[in-house]
Order: C-alpha cells, then sequence, then structure tokens
C-alpha cells in the first residue's frame, strides 16, 4: 500500500485529504467570484464600497485560514508516514506540536464566535 493510499483516521485516507483540500480550493474560487458578482451591483458609491468590500475579504479570509490548517494536518501526516519506522513520534518537534495546538485552540475559538455571531 501506498503512502497517499494509507488510512489516516477512520475511512479517512491521506489522498482523500489531499484531494479535500484541492476541492475546496476550486469551490471557494467558485464561492467568491459569485459572491462578488452578486455584490458589485450594490455599490452605487465610496460609502457602499467601504461596507461591502471588508465582507469580501473576511470572506477570502476565513477560506485562507481554513486551507492552511488542512495543509498542515498534511503534512503533519505525510510526516507520520514518512516516519513509520518510528513508532513513537510523529516526526515534528515539541515546539511545532504547540504551535498546532495553538492554531487549533484558535480555530476553535474562532468557529465559537462565528457560530455565536449567527445565532
Amino acid at each position: 500500500m501506498g503512502a497517499l493510499d494509507s488510512v489516516v483516521f477512520g475511512k479517512k485516507k491521506f489522498s482523500s485529504i489531499l484531494e479535500e483540500i484541492y476541492n475546496n480550493q476550486n469551490k471557494k474560487s467558485t464561492q467568491i467570484s459569485g459572491l462578488i458578482s452578486e455584490l458589485k451591483p450594490l455599490i452605487n458609491d465610496i460609502g457602499d464600497a467601504t461596507l461591502i468590500v471588508p465582507l469580501i475579504k473576511e470572506y477570502l479570509d476565513i477560506g485562507v485560514r481554513n486551507d492552511e490548517q488542512l495543509i498542515k494536518m498534511a503534512t503533519i501526516v505525510q510526516r507520520a508516514l514518512n516516519n513509520s519506522s518510528s513508532e513513537d513520534t510523529l516526526g515534528i518537534t515539541e515546539q511545532e506540536k504547540a504551535e498546532l495546538m495553538e492554531e487549533l485552540d484558535k480555530l476553535n475559538t474562532n468557529f465559537g464566535d462565528k457560530k455565536e455571531g449567527n445565532e
């Protein structure tokens, strides 16, 4: 079994994670283009633009952060697969583990804030 076919968790393979990153990127591009084309007619003057452009920026930033997390996860899995000969380590340093945990905490906080804001 190749490294790309290795099961990471549940029934999720490493190749599935890479495919998800690719599909998310394509989907996001389509969504952003659609959003911008829907918002363009609403901009009649500079005042409208100052209200709408920050919304578009926020959508872009959220998408970028989500992709970064998926890419970090893929990096961890790739290192784990490459270092499968040593069973005790994932092939990342303690500092990298701490950084990943901080990012996970930030994501959870951001998700909770966004969820509360939508309710």
